[in-house]
């Protein structure tokens, strides 16, 4: 699977009292890129929870922090999944601030695994099918 991109930007509530971005909120941004991964693959986490009764839960995160973020800079946070097991996920991310003049700087790097639940029992539940083929590189149906 290639690997998934989502901008963003640095917005006052995401700093600290020094205009820099506060380092917990790094897992806010690597978060929201992975929803818009799924989202990407044409589903939703709240239809997934509502419909099929499955929810994504983090498990691990290992964050590597080389670089800040400041007020106002964009973003780029990406995202490659791989299986493992038959119930998880493995993120590596990473996050790049982002110039009109410069090469991407590498702020963040991540491996985060998310695990698949069943959203009433909380038990390990196997991957979606259409995730099992999106990671394989199957064609993908919506729906």
């Amino acid at each position: 699977m290639s690997v998934f991109s989502w901008p963003a930007r640095v917005y006052w509530e995401d700093t600290d009292g020094g205009a820099i971005v506060y380092y917990a909120n790094y897992l806010r941004f690597l978060e929201r890129a992975r929803t818009e991964w799924l989202r990407a693959q044409g589903h939703s986490q709240l239809a997934l929870a509502r419909e099929s009764r499955m929810l994504f839960t983090v498990v691990s995160v290992q964050v590597d922090y080389r670089a800040p973020a400041r007020l106002d800079d964009e973003l780029e946070i990406t995202c490659e999944p791989q299986a493992e097991g038959a119930a998880s996920l493995r993120f590596a991310q990473s996050i790049y601030r982002t110039t009109a003049t410069r090469r991407a700087q590498l702020l963040v790097e991540a491996q985060v695994r998310v695990a698949c639940v069943d959203a009433a029992s909380l038990r390990p539940r196997r991957l979606p099918q259409f995730l099992r083929a999106a990671l394989s590189g199957e064609p993908v149906a919506h729906g």
